[in-house]
Order: structure tokens, then C-alpha cells, then sequence
């Protein structure tokens, strides 16, 4: 396989690098890389910075915004995003509801939303995760019942990522309860301010409020809302779930990560111990294994269809994050204690997010199809067993 880009390529690259360091503002990235959010306004600006130069949605339909790309070309435009410290386009947009609508849509709802979507005038989030059906999906709960012209939803979502920031929520609902988990299910679209729909926040071990629970009480919307067929919802959420993996484990990230330790490190003196600076370049050789792994991917990929090492990149990609995350901590030592502290603490601003990143991407091994079903996947698709 030749790993060299092309002539062509490079170029590409130059390009996108010079566009996400020159184009994006500075106070953005360098949030992304203090370790520190830039919340709702910050991603809604990069996101139209990007659509309007007609970078947001490269892998939707050219028609719709999106670039005819080459795979390589998406995975060069991904790995410069992540190394500027840009932040990404709101993966609910993006790589979520927009391919799903582009793909099953009705060309009306598609002129309806899909503009809306790639500039962010719409925040989606995302309605799968059940109380009673996370991994199994399919076993999920909430109905939706047809009365007249309208959909009538009971239930209740959780998990529900930014859903205190959406504007609308696409949602998987039993319509058919006769049939076999799988056919009954039906995807339809919902406004968050529709009458009978309440969200309530849940917080996470860092203390963040990052994800709600979401409950529906006779909550009616117009039947137009079901996109594409009735019962066909579960062959949408795979199409879905399949673009959510990608760039899930994201390399460029891990090493931008892992490069900025290194210098904190190396200042600090950390690197003489002999265990730690062990450690350092141990992870930089996984990194640089992995990093080869997504490359052999994005080459097997031409035809569209997804290779079977993407469970890889997933397992270990997030593996990593998790590792480069911890040491981090092990880096701030008892600083990393003053989570809490204020903007006029002496502490680094690197030690005070350490710990709250490590907690933070402790779900990064279960989000996006589990590391559990990823060995899975990697038992019977690679290794035959």
C-alpha cells in the first residue's frame, strides 16, 4: 500500500491547513487546545465559517453542500480540523441526521432542513438511548401512534448529548409493536418545544451537564414529520450509527494531546523518570500504529462500503484517548486537585482540566458502538472466529 501522499494531496493539505489556522478565530483554537470548552456559540461560529467556504458537510451529496471528495481527501480535511484546534461540526448535523435525511428524505423536507442543518441554524440532538435499551437499541420503548394527521409520542430518551442546546430531536419510536423488534421502529422528528417534552440535565462524574435525560407526555407532531417510510427506522439508525463511527477515535487529536504533554513534561522535568518518559514513547509508537491503521482504512474505502479495521481505529483509538488522558494526570500530580480553582489561581490551566478530561473520556469507550461489541465485530469480521 503506498502511504506517500501525492502531489495533489499535499497540496490539499496545505490548503486545508491554511484555511483552518488563518480563517477559524484564534480565541477558539486556543480554547480547543487548553483543554477547555468552547460551548454552543463557539461551535455554531466555526461550523459557519466552515459551510460558508463549503467546508462543514463534505460527505453529504454535492448537491446539499457537501464535496466530492476522495476518501483521503476526508480523512486529510479531519486530521488538519482536529491539529488546528478547531472545533468539529456538530456531529448531530453533520454526521448524523443530514446524511440520514439526504439519503431517506422527501426532496420537501430536504429543502426544509437540510440548508438549516450544514449552517447550524438548526442544533439537533439525538433521541436513541432508552433506560432499558442502550446496547440493545432495538429493544427501545417510547411509541409513537397515529392519530389523524399526527404523530402522538409517549416515552422517555436518555443520554441525549447537548440536548439543552437543540432546537430539535430526531427520535426512534415503536410504531409497529407487532411485528419483531427490529421492523416496528420508525424515526421521526421532533421540535424540543413542542408541547409535552421536557428535558432534565444529568451530571456527569467531571460535574459537567453535558447530556439529559428527555421525556415525551402526549406529545403530538404533524405526520410529515416521519422521515422516509414508516418501520424503516432501524435500517436509518444503522445508516446513522455507521457515519457517528466515523473519525469517532479521532488520531490527530490524541497526538496533538500527547505532543502538548510531552512539552509540559519536558519543562518540568518530568521526562528524566525513567518510567514516565517510558511511557511518553510508548503511546507515540501506538499512536503512530494507529494512525497506519486509519490510513489502510480510508485506502480499503473507495467503494464506499465500511472496511472491517474501522473497529479497530475505534477500540484502540479510544483506548488511547484514555491513556493520554491519565497521564495527564499523573503529569499535574496533586495539582490536578484544583478542578475548582478560579482564573487568578497559580495552578497551570493544563493541570486544572486534567482531571476533569480524564473523567470526561472515560465514556469514550462506550459511546459509538462499545469497545465490548467493537472485539466483537473485530472476532468475527477479522479474525474468523
Amino acid at each position: 500500500m503506498q502511504l506517500a501522499l501525492t502531489e495533489e494531496e499535499t497540496a490539499f493539505r496545505e490548503e486545508m491547513r491554511t484555511f483552518f489556522t488563518t480563517k477559524i478565530p484564534q480565541e477558539l483554537r486556543d480554547t480547543i487546545a487548553a483543554g477547555r470548552h468552547v460551548g454552543k456559540e463557539g461551535i455554531v461560529t466555526a461550523q459557519r465559517i466552515m459551510n460558508e467556504a463549503g467546508y462543514a458537510v463534505p460527505n453529504w451529496p454535492v448537491e446539499w453542500g457537501g464535496q466530492d471528495w476522495t476518501p483521503m481527501q476526508r480523512h486529510i480535511w479531519h486530521e488538519e480540523l482536529e491539529l488546528a484546534c478547531v472545533p468539529p461540526p456538530l456531529a448531530f448535523n453533520a454526521s448524523m441526521i443530514g446524511p440520514v435525511i439526504a439519503q431517506f428524505g422527501s426532496q420537501e423536507m430536504k429543502e426544509k432542513f437540510l440548508p438549516a442543518t450544514a449552517n447550524l441554524d438548526i442544533w439537533w440532538c439525538q433521541g436513541f438511548s432508552e433506560p432499558n435499551a442502550g446496547s440493545d437499541l432495538a429493544s427501545l420503548t417510547t411509541k409513537a401512534v397515529r392519530d389523524g394527521d399526527d404523530w402522538v409520542i409517549n416515552g422517555q430518551k436518555t443520554w441525549t448529548t447537548l440536548g439543552q442546546h437543540a432546537d430539535w430531536i430526531f427520535c426512534l419510536c415503536r410504531t409497529d409493536p407487532e411485528v419483531k423488534k427490529q421492523a416496528g421502529i420508525s424515526m421521526i422528528l421532533v421540535p424540543m418545544d413542542t408541547e409535552g417534552v421536557t428535558l432534565r440535565p444529568i451530571e456527569l462524574i467531571d460535574g459537567g451537564f453535558e447530556v439529559n435525560e428527555v421525556f415525551f407526555e402526549d406529545v403530538r407532531v404533524p405526520g410529515e414529520n416521519l422521515v422516509g417510510e414508516e418501520n424503516q427506522g432501524w435500517t436509518m439508525a444503522k445508516f446513522l450509527l455507521g457515519n457517528e463511527r466515523v473519525g469517532v477515535a479521532p488520531v490527530a487529536q490524541t497526538k496533538r494531546r500527547l505532543a502538548s504533554l510531552k512539552q509540559v513534561a519536558a519543562e518540568r522535568g518530568l521526562l528524566d523518570d525513567a518510567l514516565l518518559a517510558a511511557k511518553v514513547v510508548e503511546l507515540e509508537n501506538e499512536l503512530l500504529a494507529l494512525e497506519l491503521t486509519a490510513l489502510r482504512v480510508v485506502a480499503h474505502s473507495s467503494d464506499g462500503k465500511p472496511h472491517p479495521a474501522s473497529s479497530v481505529l475505534k477500540l484502540k483509538g479510544t483506548e488511547l484517548q484514555q491513556a493520554v488522558t491519565e497521564l495527564w494526570v499523573d503529569v499535574a500530580g496533586p495539582l490536578a486537585l484544583a478542578s475548582g480553582a478560579g482564573k487568578d489561581s497559580d495552578v497551570p490551566d493544563w493541570a486544572r482540566v486534567s482531571a476533569p478530561n480524564y473523567l470526561n473520556f472515560r465514556k469514550a469507550s462506550i459511546y459509538g458502538g462499545s469497545n465490548e461489541i467493537q472485539r466483537q465485530i473485530i472476532a468475527g469480521t477479522i479474525l474468523g472466529l
